[in-house]
C-alpha cells in the first residue's frame, strides 16, 4: 500500500491552474527529497519538479518552469505543485515520488524517476477545451 496519496487532478482548460497535493500521513517527512513526474499515454515518465527535504532547493523540468511551482509544508506531511498557464502537453498522470535524502546538495536539476523508491498512485490531469 501506497504511502503517499496524489490529489487535486482534473479536468482544466487551456490557460487555467490546478494545485496538486501529496501527503503521506506518518511518514518521516522533512528527511525525504520528493518529485513530482507525469506519464501521459504511450509516452516516457518526465520529471517535472523537485524539492529538498527543508525546502530550501527545487529544480524543474524545461517544460514547466516559469509555470509550475513546487512547495512543501513539512508540518503537514505535504507537497503541493502549483501548476499556472496549463497547456494540453500537461496532460497525463502526475505522481509524487520520495527519495530519503536529508543532505545538502538536493534537487540540483530534477533526477531521474529510478531514483525515487517510493511512489504515490498518482492523479489524472487533463488540459482541454
Amino acid at each position: 500500500q501506497s504511502q503517499f496519496v496524489e490529489s487535486g487532478g482534473g479536468l482544466v482548460q487551456p490557460g487555467g491552474s490546478l494545485r496538486l497535493s501529496c501527503s503521506a500521513p506518518g511518514f518521516r517527512f522533512d528527511e525525504y527529497t520528493i518529485g513530482w513526474f507525469r506519464q501521459a499515454p504511450g509516452k516516457e515518465r518526465e520529471g517535472v519538479a523537485c524539492i529538498s527535504s527543508t525546502g530550501s532547493k527545487t529544480a524543474y523540468g524545461e517544460s514547466v518552469k516559469g509555470r509550475f511551482t513546487i512547495s512543501r509544508d513539512n508540518a503537514k506531511t505535504t507537497v503541493y505543485l502549483q501548476m499556472n498557464s496549463l497547456k494540453s502537453e500537461d496532460t497525463g498522470v502526475y505522481y509524487c515520488a520520495a527519495e530519503w535524502f536529508p543532505y545538502p546538495g538536493a534537487c540540483t536539476v530534477v533526477p531521474a524517476a529510478g531514483r525515487f523508491p517510493y511512489w504515490g498512485r498518482g492523479t489524472q490531469v487533463t488540459v482541454s477545451s
